[in-house]
């Protein structure tokens, strides 16, 4: 495709995309007269005028606006919008990705369930996450060569996800054919059950469009591998394919919140596989790492870039663990200065945060207590005299369910935590099960006066 041709292409989809949108929104995102500045690898790239306008055309736009090419064109080829200093870069030969937002789960354009939001160019690299960056960067280079599999594991919205589908946007950026796919481990069980679970005429038929899916691929980025431990078949099911892969060098990506050697329910085999390639862990952001991704985030949610550094400071000093959180938390100072037609100030802040802060502490308590969910559904097993991989496992035998509902219980009563992130701890359970659970416990603690001196005996010895 020549220049002209991108550029007749552009002006057709702008034009589209105009009849489509409220005028006001259409002039906010200053996409129409563009000149085009380069097609390269199966992209029409066009610098956006702003970061704001950049920010705004790939969350809310993008998606549309590459699904009306389909019209004009049965070539792969898709519009990039970027910025200038990212443009210069491509220009000077360099390897770039397009500066994109927050994560929308209704923007995932691209093959294979990529979320072209998670990039290498706004990752924000710390201490805590640099030696996973580095090696994350020198996959996506070399992929199937050099680490194989990439093992990404560390705690709860540190940045693992977003890291895995940047090397997968590296990867298509550079090829638009490559065959990127994205599943979290939940989804490769389901799919697998799924198959399985036809009849005999139709069983092999559906196998067969499973493996299709899942070895017809360059890559594969799977996000919480820990939710198969306990899944004695999917495991073997993820065993074969992991082989099949690597045998012919193609990349595996993959995301845990523990090590390997930690992965209790999963097979020894598979733990060995995890560790054949690279482990890398991404630890929690140091101060001045939560600063810097707040400074960034400001740039991406609104004009307001002069948020006092006193803020930043207090906002960065009280959500330590989650950078998810800490963004949530910045959005909800800013949203609440809108609304109050205020200044951001310290005292607008405390008073913006105070509910989440009040939450967050009564978490920290529960946090700093010796006893971990883990240590929980140790001595709930050891009480019971059954094993953590049984009680986690996917048996449903009476020995192992009242058990099982007891820690879910438990660390309910204790962490109260969401129970979707209660059921990821027993191996992937839906959050309906365990609030099922739950209540099931709660209710018979009022009749069942052997179940209540089972859980005072187990509280007892977790020191509550």
């Amino acid at each position: 495709m020549t220049i002209d041709e991108c550029q007749k292409l552009y002006d057709k989809v702008i034009r589209d995309l105009k009849q489509t949108i409220e005028e006001e929104s259409f002039e906010e995102l200053s996409v129409e007269n563009k000149k085009i500045s380069k097609f390269l690898n199966g992209y029409i790239y066009v610098v956006a005028d702003d970061e704001f306008s950049l920010s705004k055309i790939n969350k809310f736009y993008i998606k549309r606006i590459n699904d009306f090419i389909r019209k004009y064109t049965d070539e792969v080829v898709l519009i990039k919008f970027v910025s200038a200093d990212e443009m210069s870069s491509l220009n000077n030969n360099e390897e770039v990705t397009p500066t994109s937002v927050e994560r929308d789960l209704d923007s995932k354009y691209r093959p294979g369930n990529v979320d072209a939001t998670y990039t290498f160019t706004n990752f924000v690299v710390g201490k805590s996450n640099k030696f996973a960056y580095t090696f994350a960067m020198q996959t996506a280079e070399n992929p199937g060569k050099n680490f194989n599999p990439l093992y990404i594991f560390g705690g709860v919205g540190i940045g693992k996800t977003h890291l895995m589908q940047a090397i997968g946007n590296y990867m298509l950026d550079k090829d638009i054919h490559k065959k990127v796919l994205y599943v979290e481990a939940k989804e490769f069980c389901d799919d697998y059950i799924h198959a399985c679970n036809y009849s005999q005429q139709e069983k092999q038929k559906k196998i067969d469009e499973f493996h299709n899916r899942y070895r017809d691929i360059d890559v594969l980025l799977v996000d919480d591998i820990q939710i198969l431990c306990g899944k004695d078949k999917t495991q073997e099911e993820f065993f074969t394919l992991f082989n099949f892969l690597v045998d012919r060098n193609k990349q595996i990506v993959i995301t845990c919140d523990r090590p390997a050697n930690a992965l209790d329910g999963m097979a020894d085999r598979l733990k060995s596989r995890f560790d054949q390639g690279l482990a890398v862990d991404i630890d929690k952001p140091e101060l001045e790492l939560r600063i810097d991704i707040l400074k960034k985030k400001i740039k991406t949610l609104s004009n307001k870039s002069d948020i006092p550094d006193d803020v930043l400071n207090f906002i960065a000093s009280s959500f330590t663990s989650n950078i998810r959180e800490l963004e949530g938390a910045l959005k909800r100072v800013i949203y609440y200065s809108v609304f109050n037609d205020s200044p951001i100030t310290l005292d607008l802040t405390k008073e913006a945060l105070n509910s989440l802060l009040k939450s967050q502490k009564n978490a920290n308590r529960y946090a700093n207590n010796t006893q971990s969910y883990e240590n929980i559904q140790s001595v709930v097993s050891a009480y019971y005299n059954i094993s953590v991989s049984d009680l986690i496992s996917s048996k449903r035998s009476a020995k192992i369910t009242l058990p099982r509902h007891i820690s879910m219980y438990l660390i309910k009563e204790i962490y109260d935590l969401p129970y979707k992130k209660i059921g990821s701890l027993f191996g992937g359970r839906d959050h309906t099960t365990v609030m099922s659970a739950c209540e099931k416990i709660e209710n018979d603690l009022k009749t069942d006066n052997e179940l209540k001196m089972a859980v005072d005996n187990i509280k007892k010895k977790l020191n509550i």
